[in-house]
C-alpha cells in the first residue's frame, strides 16, 4: 500500500525506506527486524512518527524504544534496527 505521511515526518519515511533498501542487501526485509531504536528531535513529532512506523510495520511491531534526541541537528529522526534472519 501507498505509505501517507505529512509535513516534516517525511524523514521518517525516507529513513524506514533506507533501511529497507539495506535490509534487502541481506536477504532480508521489515518483517525481520525484531529491535528498532528510535531518536526524535522533537516530542511532538511522536504521534505523527507512531502513525507512520504503523503503516511499515501493521501486524507484530518489533520491540521498539524511543528517546528524544535535541543533539540532531539536520534530522527530525534517526531509527537503528536489529534483524534477524534464519539461514534456513
Amino acid at each position: 500500500g501507498e505509505i501517507v505521511v505529512e509535513g516534516q515526518l517525511i524523514t521518517a519515511v525516507i529513513v524506514i525506506e533506507e533501511i529497507k533498501n539495506t535490509l534487502k542487501l541481506a536477504s532480508a526485509e521489515l518483517e525481520d527486524v525484531v529491535k528498532a531504536m528510535v531518536w526524535l528531535r522533537e516530542k511532538d513529532d511522536f504521534p505523527g512518527f507512531n502513525a507512520v512506523y504503523g503503516q511499515y510495520f501493521p501486524k507484530d511491531p518489533p520491540v521498539r524504544s524511543a528517546v528524544l534526541n535535541t543533539l540532531l541537528v539536520d534530522v527530525r529522526v534517526e531509527i537503528e534496527v536489529i534483524a534477524y534472519k534464519p539461514l534456513i
